[in-house]
């Protein structure tokens, strides 16, 4: 006769308190690939942009929190049970959606270069509470405290620059257009210092020098280190650098001017066309490093001219757009023209020394 008695559930086994932490952490990482390619919520409500700002930061002061009382409690012995953990992993993970939720309120009529703004910051909060999961999982007896100082660090930076994030894309633009300038220019000085130094090397040079200073002998070509004849300008080559910085002064001179023009004349509700100036303005920081990177021995003047040639497109597509929109109220009397004309001296003069490598 079969048992009236049912069998009792089963109770399911909790992992213990670091192996919850470490599970934590992976899931907190597959979050990562969605906030990256995730779209802005449809929704038929009127965004208001006071709302969101005041509930993206009390979102962050909460994933704060919970990283803070997470720090806390693991960073010393004896650690929380199963059960303990258990809650304080869900409160954790429960912050985090809650962040990445309201982060998917921002919609895309407010502009792209705004929203990739926040969604940068959401990924460096969801990535550092993941790093400050992963820390905390070690036990406390083998974790180093500053290697938990420095995650935990790193949540609390990013939850602390939400109320410095730029509210509109106007000051979005503004701010990428700012980080264009100052990569440019270290781009730029860096060259100059190589150049007034006649030696690009030196630092280099210097430290294997230093290294080896007991135990010279020919093994350095054997070892990848480039040749005596590789590691200065030839007279040709000295000739062909003056106009790839005067170039590069065009792209920071440019740069600079389209930062002044969206101060100054951009409007906050014109938000496509200044993402189409930032997009563009983003293309001039690398090609202008692809340019520096080609200068340097031994240098192949076919690549510095394709560089160059690539580089004066991107300035003038920017130069270009930048002119059609409505930063640009009188572009016929624009100082436009005047480094269109100086882009396209320095190119000329950058083909005529570098006609020889086409002609072989």
């Amino acid at each position: 006769m079969a048992s009236a008695t049912a069998p009792a559930a089963a109770v399911p086994t909790l992992a213990s308190p670091l192996g919850q932490l470490r599970h934590l952490a992976e899931e907190l990482r597959l979050l990562l690939p969605r906030v990256r390619v995730g779209e802005a919520q449809e929704t038929t409500e009127e965004f208001n942009r006071e709302m969101f700002w005041r509930r993206l930061n009390e979102a962050a002061v909460t994933v704060s929190r919970e990283a803070t009382t997470l720090t806390t409690v693991f960073s010393q012995l004896p650690l929380p049970s199963a059960q303990e953990t258990q809650k304080f992993c869900e409160q954790v993970h429960a912050a985090i959606k809650a962040f990445i939720a309201v982060y998917y309120l921002l919609p895309k009529d407010q502009g792209i270069t705004l929203r990739k703004l926040v969604r940068g910051a959401t990924l460096d909060i969801v990535d550092g509470m993941a790093q400050l999961m992963e820390v905390l999982s070690i036990t406390p007896t083998q974790s180093p405290e500053n290697n938990e100082l420095i995650s935990y660090n790193s949540v609390w930076v990013a939850c602390q620059q939400m109320p410095h994030i730029p509210r509109d894309n106007k000051a979005a633009a503004l701010l990428m257009l700012t980080k264009n300038v100052d990569f440019v220019k270290d781009a730029h000085e860096e060259m100059e210092r190589a150049v007034e130094e006649c030696d690009p090397y030196s630092g280099l040079l210097n430290d294997t020098e230093e290294n080896n200073s007991d135990n010279h002998n020919d093994e350095d070509d054997v070892l990848g280190f480039p040749s005596n004849q590789d590691l200065y300008w030839s007279e040709d080559d000295q000739e062909l650098i003056i106009p790839c910085l005067a170039l590069v002064r065009a792209s920071k001179a440019c740069l600079k001017k389209i930062r002044i023009l969206v101060a100054e004349n951009g409007k906050k509700d014109q938000v496509a066309q200044l993402d189409d100036i930032v997009d563009i303005s983003d293309e001039i920081s690398p090609s202008v490093d692809d340019l520096a990177l080609s200068i340097y021995p031994p240098m192949c003047h076919l690549t510095v001219r394709i560089n160059s040639a690539k580089l004066v497109s991107v300035l003038k597509k920017a130069l270009e757009i930048t002119k059609a929109s409505h930063v640009t109220p009188q572009p016929e009397d624009s100082w436009i023209p005047l480094l269109i004309n100086a882009i396209d001296h320095c190119m000329n003069r950058i083909k005529e020394l570098t006609q020889s490598e086409l002609e072989l």
